[in-house]
């Protein structure tokens, strides 16, 4: 059997934005329910985001030491950052958050999963991509701040990734499903039966 999510909408009779941040915002509405009932729902709007597993020669994944305020942790994480331009190319935006936070360059890249991070209450989709031929970017860093400005980076072997997940030692849900995501192509149909980079996206819809 084979399944798969659908794409459906349900009636809304009623909507507020009680709140508008700088980058995601708070909506309120009111959905009618199968039943004909109306029910409240409140989610955070947000613009969506791209991820990076980056995969060296020597089956290491670049990973990111990197404080996170509203769980009060300093979590590992792989390269990531926000869909900020309406329409904006998923790939061109990976391989800017690479470069950014990592300064590193990729010759492959391939889709590896995508996902939507807290259906429940958010409607973030995160598209994360399989990058592979690493090497050292050109030109000069980019310049960081805030909590970016404190981050470790390091290379740490696959098998140390899925050890400290299955422990319950790394919990950044990107790096979780990346790396799992990982094994599981590695073990199947392998790297080169995954979508390519520029795989449509219907979450969040692109222009090639």
């Amino acid at each position: 059997m084979t399944i798969k999510d659908t794409r459906e909408e349900w009636e809304i009779r009623a909507t507020d934005i009680p709140f508008r941040g700088k980058k995601t915002s708070v909506r309120t509405d009111d959905v009618v329910m199968p039943d004909g009932t109306v029910v409240t729902r409140d989610y955070q709007v947000h613009p969506g985001s791209v991820a990076v597993l980056a995969l060296d020669d020597a089956d290491r994944v670049l990973v990111i030491h990197q404080y996170r305020h509203p769980v009060r942790r300093k979590l590992w994480e792989i390269p990531a950052g926000l869909l900020d331009v309406p329409g904006e190319n998923p790939l061109h935006a990976a391989q800017r958050e690479l470069y950014e936070e990592a300064h590193v360059k990729a010759e492959d890249w391939r889709v590896l999963t995508d996902v939507y991070t807290t259906p429940g209450g958010c409607d973030e989709a995160v598209r994360i991509f399989l990058a592979r031929g690493l090497s050292e970017a050109e030109g000069e860093r980019f310049e960081v701040e805030h909590e970016e400005a404190d981050m470790e980076l390091k290379r740490v072997p696959v098998a140390e990734l899925v050890r400290g997940v299955l422990a319950g030692e790394l919990q950044n849900n990107c790096l979780v499903v990346g790396v799992l995501s990982l094994v599981a192509a590695r073990q199947g149909d392998g790297f080169d039966a995954l979508r390519p980079a520029q795989a449509p996206w219907p979450a969040r819809p692109f222009a090639s």
